[in-house]
C-alpha cells in the first residue's frame, strides 16, 4: 500500500489538486489487482468483505450545495471498443515466375509445343488417376507409377529419377512444377483439383496449343521495353519490364456471357477520380428495370442523366415505362462508390474496353475471377498505374515523379485528372489457354469462353457451376457451328489479326481446328 501511496504524494507535493489526486487513487485502486494470499494461507471458502482502502489526509472537495454527500467510488471498467478499421484487402495468389506469358517467340514456342502433345497424344498419352485419389508428401498408392510416367512425359520430373510407389521428395516437387503451370496453388499435395488437370487428355491439350497459336497467327503487337499483357483466361495482369514480368496482379476479366475481347492496344492515359458514362446495354437491362422499382435508384448511386449539350435532364421527366432513357447519356460522378473506383487506365480501342479500379474488391480473393461486364478490373491498380507512370513528369512539372503519395493525393483531392503517358505503354489482351514458355514448359488454363472448339456452345453463366482454374472445365454440349466473320467484319488495325504467310505451313492440326472469334466479342463493353 505503501507503494500504491508513494506516487500520490509525490502528486500532492508537486501541487496536484485534492480533487484530482482523489480521481487518480479511485481509478489506481480500481485497476490494481490485490496481492496473492500468502502460500502457508488456504484461500478461504467464502471470500471476507475487501478491506477499506486507506487514502492519504486530504482536504476534501466542496460538496454541491443541495447535493448529499457521495463516498468515494471506483471508476467504472471502461468498455471496449470495437474496431472500425476496415477488413484488410485479400488478393488470390499469383504465380511469381518472371517469365511473361506472352512474349515475341511465343507463337513459334507454342507450335512446336503443340507438336510435341500430339506425339503424345498419338502415343495413347497418360493414364487416368482415380478421381478421389489424394496423396499427401509420403503416402505410398498403387497410382503413384502413372503419376510418374505423366510428370516425366512432360518434363516435371526429371527422367532419371528413382521409380517408387510412394510420394516422395521428388515427386512433390515435380507435382508442385505441374501446379504452377496450370494455375493451381503449389501444394505439391495431390486432391481433386490436381487430378482433374492430370486426366485432361493429351489430344484435348494439344488441341489448347494448337488453338492459341492459331489465335496468336499474324499479330502485330509491338513488344518494346515495357508492355502490358492481360491473358483473359488466367484472369491476371503482367507488367513486363526488359523481358521479365516485373509485377503480376490478380484481375477480375469478362463473364461468359460479357466476354472480354482480343485486343492489340496502347495506353495512352490514367485517369484519377473518373466518372463512368453507362455504356447502353447496362441502360437498357440493367437500369431501366431498376428505376421502375425504385425512382431514387439513379440519385442513390450519383448517376446524372445528361441531353443535348450535355444538360443535366430530371430522372422524373424520363418515361420508365419505355426504353427512352437509352437516348440519354447517364454518367457516374467520381467517388468511392464510381463503378471505375479511383482509377482507370485509358487503352483506346473500338471495343470500348479498359482497365480499372472498382469499389467492390471481394472478387479479388476468388481463385475464379470472370465476372465483369467485358473490361479488366486490376487488384492493386495504383501500383500498376504508378508503374505505367514512370517516366511521366509528376503533379508539380518537370523533375517530380507520380509516386504512391503523389497518385494518392491526386485522389484525396476529388477533382477528375487525366495524366497523359510521355511514352504510351503497348498492351495485349489475349486468350491463351495453352501456350509455351521460351524455358520449354506448356501451360494451360480454362477455356471458359468455348473457344477452342467453335462448334460447342459455352455454358451458361447462370447454370454452369464455375469452373476451376486447372484447365479442365467439363465438356460442353455440342452445337451448330457459329456463322465465320467475314473479312469484312474483322477490326482494323492495331487490333486486326491479319492471316499471314505462315498460315499455309501451319501443322494439320491446326487446320483441322479452324478458330473464330463468336459474334458476342462484337461491339462496346462495360
Amino acid at each position: 500500500m505503501r507503494s500504491r501511496l508513494f506516487p500520490f504524494a509525490s502528486r500532492l507535493r508537486a501541487g496536484l489538486s485534492p480533487l484530482a489526486l482523489i480521481a487518480a487513487l479511485g481509478t489506481a485502486s480500481a485497476q490494481t489487482p490485490p496481492a496473492p494470499p500468502p502460500l502457508a494461507e488456504p484461500a478461504p471458502a467464502v471470500a471476507p468483505p475487501p478491506p477499506p482502502v486507506p487514502t492519504m489526509p486530504v482536504p476534501a472537495p466542496p460538496a454541491t450545495q443541495g447535493a448529499p454527500a457521495q463516498p468515494l467510488a471506483e471508476a467504472p471498467a471502461a468498455p471496449v471498443k470495437k474496431s472500425r478499421e476496415p477488413a484488410p484487402l485479400v488478393y488470390a495468389r499469383v504465380s511469381e515466375d518472371p517469365v511473361p506469358t506472352l512474349a515475341p517467340s511465343t507463337f513459334l514456342d507454342t507450335l512446336r509445343m503443340a507438336e510435341r502433345y500430339q506425339a503424345y497424344a498419338e502415343a495413347g498419352g497418360w493414364e487416368s488417376l482415380p478421381a478421389d485419389l489424394v496423396l499427401k508428401p509420403g503416402a505410398q498408392s498403387p497410382s503413384v507409377p502413372s503419376l510418374r510416367h505423366h510428370l516425366t512425359l512432360t518434363g516435371d520430373l526429371p527422367a532419371d529419377a528413382t521409380p517408387s510407389d510412394r510420394h516422395d521428395a521428388a515427386l512433390v516437387a515435380a507435382v508442385k512444377s505441374f501446379q504452377a503451370r496450370h494455375g493451381l496453388p503449389e501444394t505439391g499435395l495431390v486432391a481433386r483439383q490436381t487430378v482433374a488437370a492430370l486426366n485432361v487428355p493429351a489430344s484435348v491439350r494439344q488441341r489448347q496449343l494448337a488453338a492459341s497459336a492459331a489465335r496468336l497467327m499474324g499479330s502485330n503487337f509491338p513488344f518494346g521495353e515495357r508492355y502490358v499483357t492481360v491473358n483473359i483466361p488466367s484472369a491476371a495482369v503482367e507488367a513486363v519490364e526488359k523481358g521479365a514480368v516485373v509485377r503480376r496482379y490478380v484481375a477480375v476479366v469478362g463473364s461468359t456471357d460479357k466476354p472480354t475481347p482480343a485486343v492489340e492496344t496502347r495506353i495512352t492515359d490514367v485517369n484519377l477520380n473518373p466518372t463512368w458514362t453507362v455504356p447502353v446495354s447496362v441502360v437498357k437491362n440493367e437500369i431501366i428495370p431498376k428505376m421502375r422499382k425504385d425512382p431514387t435508384w439513379l440519385a442513390k448511386n450519383r448517376i446524372r442523366i445528361l441531353g443535348p449539350g450535355g444538360v443535366e435532364v430530371d430522372p422524373t421527366a424520363v418515361d420508365w415505362k419505355t426504353e427512352r432513357a437509352v437516348n440519354y447519356t447517364l454518367r457516374q460522378d467520381s467517388g468511392l462508390d464510381n463503378s471505375l473506383g479511383q482509377v482507370r487506365i485509358d487503352m483506346p480501342n473500338r471495343h470500348a474496353v479498359y482497365m480499372h479500379d472498382t469499389p467492390s474488391k471481394s472478387l479479388f480473393a476468388r481463385s475464379v475471377r470472370f465476372h465483369s461486364h467485358g473490361c479488366v478490373r486490376v487488384g492493386q491498380v495504383k501500383e500498376l498505374a504508378g508503374w505505367l507512370l514512370a517516366g511521366t513528369p509528376g503533379p508539380n512539372g518537370p523533375g517530380t515523379v507520380w509516386g504512391p503519395m503523389e497518385i494518392e493525393t491526386g485522389i484525396a483531392m476529388g477533382e477528375r485528372r487525366d495524366v497523359k503517358l510521355t511514352k504510351p505503354v503497348p498492351v495485349a489482351f489475349v486468350y491463351l489457354t495453352g501456350y509455351a514458355t521460351p524455358d520449354g514448359r506448356a501451360h494451360f488454363r480454362d477455356d471458359i469462353y468455348g473457344l477452342d472448339t467453335p462448334n460447342a456452345a459455352p455454358a451458361p453463366a447462370a447454370a454452369a457451376p464455375e469452373p476451376q482454374t486447372t484447365g479442365s472445365i467439363a465438356p460442353r454440349s455440342a452445337a451448330p457451328k457459329p456463322p465465320r466473320i467475314e473479312p469484312s467484319a474483322t477490326p482494323p488495325k492495331p487490333e486486326a489479326r491479319k492471316p499471314s504467310p505462315s498460315t499455309a505451313a501451319a501443322p494439320r492440326a491446326i487446320a483441322r481446328e479452324p478458330v473464330m472469334l463468336p459474334p458476342g466479342l462484337v461491339g462496346p463493353r462495360a
